[in-house]
């Protein structure tokens, strides 16, 4: 892919990253009220849902994919993959129960030993979600994806 074509969309995902981050460590610091805890659940997953369109559009873009490989770019790329999907049903949980015992009364602590454990998980799951998501971004820019090449032959020729 043509580097003017792929930094916009890099700096999207970087930015969607960010503000996931940002939600993650500062979600709990701004719940005035119980809609304003809700919109920014909602915006964060909304994120992490854009963030796996726009992984999996730069597969449909690959000449990967378009040859028909879809196997060598699953199995290149699965693990990132996994983590998402991990990630997100790990937010949503974490969101829909907190939102459950915050409503009403936002200030308050949560003294369930459950809920800290699924928020323990989903702020470790966080982190390989960045580490993932952001090492998918920078592999999907290299130029091999995008072309025919011999290491794509290759992999083609073990599949047979």
């Amino acid at each position: 892919m043509l580097v003017s074509r792929y930094m916009p969309i890099l700096y999207i995902q970087y930015l969607l990253l960010f503000i996931d981050l940002f939600l993650n460590a500062f979600s709990s610091l701004l719940n005035f009220q119980d809609v304003v805890l809700l919109v920014l659940f909602v915006i964060q997953d909304v994120c992490i849902l854009f963030a796996v369109i726009i992984i999996f559009l730069l597969f449909f873009n690959t000449y990967i994919f378009q040859a028909g490989l879809v196997t060598i770019l699953i199995n290149k790329f699965k693990m990132p993959i996994f983590v998402v999907f991990v990630y997100f049903a790990l937010s949503v949980a974490l969101h829909v129960w907190g939102m459950t015992l915050l409503w009403g009364d936002p200030k308050a602590f949560i003294w369930n030993s459950g809920y800290h454990t699924l928020f323990v998980c989903q702020r470790v799951g966080a982190v390989f979600y960045y580490f993932f998501y952001k090492r998918t971004a920078l592999r999907l820019g290299d130029p091999r994806f995008y072309q025919d090449s011999d290491w794509i032959r290759r992999e083609f020729e073990k599949r047979r």
